[in-house]
C-alpha cells in the first residue's frame, strides 16, 4: 500500500540531466534545498492525461504558485532526460522544472515506484504531488489505488487550493477573429491593457462563419470567451469593461 511521507526527508539522490549536449548530475539540494518546492510525479512523458491535462495545467497556474511562496515546480517521471527534454520542447512547460528519474531511484525512495509492466512500461511512478518545503514533505496527495490511471487529487488545482485557497488563477480568455481585422485588433489592444493575455484563434474565410456561429451563436469577428463565457464582439467587450 503507497503511504504519505509527510514530515520525511525527500531521498537524497542525484538525476542525470542532459543539458547544452553536456552531461549533468542535479542532486536532491540542488533541488530542494532552502525551497518551497511543488512536485509532481507521473507515469510518463507524452502519456495522455500527462500530456492533455496534468503538466498543462501545472504550467498555467504557475504564476499563482509563485505568487503565493512557491519557489519551483517541479515534474519528476521515470524516463531518461532525452525523453524529458524532447517532452519539454513538446509541451508548455515553461514554468516547469521536468526532471528525470530515469533509474527510478528518487521514485523508489518515496515509495511511489509502481510495475507497470502489462502495458510495457516496466517500473513506473504512481502519480502524486507534494508541497516540500527545504526538502521536507509536508503535504502529499496520492491518486487512490485503483485500476487504469486514476488522476483525482494530485491536479494543480488541488494543491494550488491546500497552499492559497484564495489564490487567483490566471483568467482564461480567447479571441475568435478574422486575418486583419481592426476590430479584433482593437479587442486585443483593449484586453491587454486591462491585464489579460488572449488567445487569439485567426478562423481562415472558409471556416469562419460556421465555427464562430457554432460556439458563440453570432455572425461577425471578433467574439471573445472569458473563463468559459461569452462576452461578444468589440461593442459588447468595450460595454463589459465600462
Amino acid at each position: 500500500m503507497l503511504q504519505a511521507r509527510e514530515g520525511q526527508r525527500v531521498p537524497n539522490v542525484s538525476f542525470p540531466v542532459r543539458e547544452d549536449n553536456t552531461w549533468k548530475q542535479v542532486t536532491s539540494d540542488d533541488i530542494f534545498k532552502n525551497k518551497t518546492v511543488v512536485v509532481f510525479s507521473l507515469p510518463g512523458a507524452f502519456t495522455p492525461t500527462c500530456s492533455s491535462t496534468h503538466l498543462p495545467r501545472y504550467n498555467e497556474l504557475a504564476p499563482a504558485f509563485f505568487a503565493n511562496g512557491v519557489d519551483s515546480i517541479v515534474c519528476v517521471s521515470v524516463n531518461d532526460t532525452f525523453v524529458m527534454n524532447e517532452w519539454a520542447k513538446d509541451q508548455e512547460s515553461s514554468n516547469i522544472t521536468l526532471l528525470p528519474d530515469g533509474n527510478g531511484d528518487f521514485t523508489d525512495g518515496m515509495g511511489m515506484l509502481v510495475d507497470k509492466r502489462n502495458l510495457g512500461f516496466g517500473k513506473r511512478s504512481w502519480r502524486y504531488s507534494m508541497l516540500v518545503r527545504d526538502g521536507v514533505v509536508e503535504k502529499m496527495f496520492i491518486e487512490p489505488e485503483k485500476d487504469g490511471d486514476p488522476f483525482e487529487v494530485s491536479d494543480a488545482d488541488t494543491m494550488l487550493n491546500y497552499i492559497a485557497p484564495a489564490a487567483r488563477k490566471p483568467d482564461q480568455v480567447v479571441v475568435f477573429s478574422k486575418p486583419g481585422c481592426p476590430f479584433c485588433i482593437e479587442a486585443k489592444a483593449l484586453l491587454e491593457s486591462k491585464g489579460y493575455a488572449p488567445i487569439d484563434i485567426p478562423l481562415e474565410n472558409k471556416v469562419r462563419g460556421r465555427v464562430i456561429g457554432a460556439v458563440s451563436g453570432k455572425a461577425t469577428a471578433p467574439q471573445v470567451f472569458i473563463n468559459g463565457a461569452l462576452v461578444g464582439g468589440l461593442e459588447e467587450l468595450k460595454a463589459h469593461f465600462a
